[in-house]
């Protein structure tokens, strides 16, 4: 299979790195890190401005109608630069939901404020004791004249700090693990009832737990039919963690490449330590990590970009995840332990690319989940 990208994907893929490279670099990530608020709204501005936020959108919204594959070199170069901002959380997940089961009203209110940097969105899904059941929701809302009210807790909400907009999946039928009366919400994050308590991510990212009160929303907030939100959940997830497997990807390419660096210029003996066999094949290892991890990440973006039963879709980016999952370990680990003690300071790219990697191994569904659900699905 040929894995190599286009003119076009190639020319965007340019344009990020060099975008990563002039105005990304690590010390000015450090310093973004350092700020309060952990991202950077002139970088947002300057993402939109190169178009990366209206790529995968329908040209009728003010995208450019781009696929689960001509993203992928867009996430390599977020995954090498190890970009903080809320791109996954607003492109491939918030703005999805709104793109793919929204109203016409509600594509035309949020996909244009998404491409040209004005709307930033975060997915509330996750609640105590689900273990990433999707089906888990135990969030409720109730029907109320012409509004609906929410309430419930939602853990871990990746850039919902920074959000404008949150998705929210409540139940409004059955009990918690029930596929059926699962519902989906754009709420506003500034409205009445909602709190948050703020932290950071072992990788830096903004996040929050977000505890709804009695918060009202319109009907008209209600993303797709009553109670059939599911479907559309999975898709959109799938979605995701096929691109965040392709973030997997750009990150494990920088290990390697500073990796290999590091023990062709670090001496011991008066030799480098890359002419010992045993680095090298440590190395090798690496590599081979990496290779597959692509290969698997390209696949999935394939697989989501195909119209084909759920089940496959499932089956196959269930095996994408368990399989840059395992590489993510690898690859962070082996980076660290061959830089020696230096591997886990601050100061070293290296140890960010470490901390990002074991987060992406878990977000969206670790390993074992995912080799569950490829099982349940072939």
């Amino acid at each position: 299979m040929k894995f190599d990208y286009s003119e076009e994907q190639q020319l965007v893929a340019d344009s990020v790195r060099r975008f990563v490279a002039q105005d990304y670099g690590f010390e000015a990530r450090r310093r973004i890190l350092a700020t309060p608020e952990g991202w950077s709204r002139e970088v947002w501005a300057q993402i939109a401005q190169i178009g990366l936020l209206g790529l995968p959108f329908a040209s009728e919204l003010g995208g450019f109608g781009g696929r689960a594959v001509d993203m992928m070199s867009v996430m390599e170069a977020m995954g090498d630069g190890l970009v903080v901002e809320p791109y996954l959380s607003t492109v491939a997940l918030g703005g999805q939901f709104v793109a793919r089961g929204g109203s016409a009203g509600q594509k035309r209110e949020v996909v244009p404020g998404i491409v040209d940097g004005r709307l930033v969105m975060a997915f509330a899904q996750i609640e105590d004791g689900a273990r990433y059941d999707l089906a888990h929701v135990a969030t409720r809302a109730k029907k109320e004249r012409d509004d609906y009210v929410i309430d419930g807790v939602k853990r871990a909400v990746v850039h919902a700090p920074c959000a404008h907009r949150l998705v929210v999946s409540a139940r409004t039928s059955g009990v918690h693990a029930d596929r059926a009366g699962v519902s989906l919400f754009l709420v506003d994050a500034k409205a009445a009832g909602i709190s948050m308590e703020a932290y950071r991510t072992l990788d830096g990212m903004p996040a929050a737990d977000v505890t709804l009160r009695s918060v009202a929303v319109p009907a008209g907030a209600l993303i797709g039919k009553e109670g059939e939100a599911l479907d559309l959940i999975e898709e959109v997830t799938d979605y995701a963690v096929a691109l965040l497997c392709a973030e997997a990807v750009g990150a494990m390419k920088f290990a390697c490449d500073t990796t290999l660096e590091y023990l062709k210029t670090r001496k011991q003996f008066g030799v480098p330590i890359g002419s010992f066999q045993a680095l090298q094949h440590r190395m090798v290892d690496m590599v081979v990590s990496y290779e597959q991890a692509r290969s698997m990440a390209s696949l999935a973006c394939a697989r989501v970009d195909a119209e084909e039963d759920a089940s496959q879709r499932k089956r196959i980016v269930s095996a994408a995840k368990i399989k840059i999952a395992d590489a993510c370990r690898h690859v962070s680990q082996e980076s660290v332990q061959l830089h020696g003690g230096m591997g886990m300071s601050d100061e070293l790219k290296v140890s960010h690319t470490f901390r990002r990697l074991t987060t992406i191994a878990r977000q969206l569904g670790d390993a074992d989940h995912h080799l569950e659900r490829f099982a349940r699905n072939s």
